[in-house]
């Protein structure tokens, strides 16, 4: 099911320095929240009809400063998709996933930080096919490890900006139709100067 675009992400971050320590014991919340609607008209039996898609996604995190400058959490996330063709439902996709990370903290001056983060996200999810009797269900699985540099830029005592781009993935899929047998597949990407390397994302954390 081709994802649709994210249309909404909120991110929070809460964080309580001790000067002494720099950012050692400091605990930060955050998450993302994304939903999609997309409405385009495709054909089916010789007549052009509507073609609706719906996303949703929810996606909490919380970590924790583990010294002054590495920071280890995980992000638990959920995603629902539905396909209908002329009304009526042909596609449905349900994901869950949890993603431990780490990340390691280098002060470039003032606010502004760069940081190095590897994750390891892994996710559990069914699409449905078809409509009716003639319903197809495959199981899907994930592994994924990805590393990902970044800047995090605190701008004022309550607000900071933060960009990263994944550099290095590699992501192992089963996929298992019910009733029939298991495919898997196994994707690696890298490229320091390419186009296709990682999404890049950028997000406000407001702090307090």
């Amino acid at each position: 099911m081709k994802k649709i675009l994210l249309v909404s992400a909120l991110a929070l971050s809460c964080l309580f320095a001790n000067a002494q320590d720099g950012l050692k014991g400091t605990w930060f919340v955050g998450g993302q929240v994304g939903f999609g609607s997309d409405k385009s008209y495709t054909t089916s039996s010789d007549q052009i009809v509507e073609r609706k898609v719906n996303d949703f996604a929810v996606a909490p995190l919380v970590g924790t400063f583990i010294s002054p400058s590495v920071a280890v959490g995980a992000a638990l996330g959920f995603e629902s998709g539905k396909v209908k063709i002329a009304g009526v439902q042909t596609e449905k996709t349900t994901d869950i996933a949890i993603m431990p990370f780490a990340r390691k903290y280098w002060n470039i001056s003032g606010g502004l930080y760069f940081f190095g983060q590897a994750a390891l996200p892994v996710s559990f999810g069914s699409t449905e096919y078809g409509s009716g009797d003639t319903k197809l269900k495959v199981n899907d699985t994930n592994i994924a490890v990805a590393l990902a540099p970044g800047f995090d830029y605190i701008i004022n005592d309550w607000i900071s900006v933060e960009t990263s781009f994944t550099v290095l993935s590699a992501r192992y899929n089963s996929s298992k139709p019910k009733g029939g047998d298991s495919s898997n597949s196994f994707r690696f990407n890298g490229d320091t100067h390419g186009t296709e390397i990682g999404d890049l994302t950028i997000g406000v954390k407001f702090l307090f």
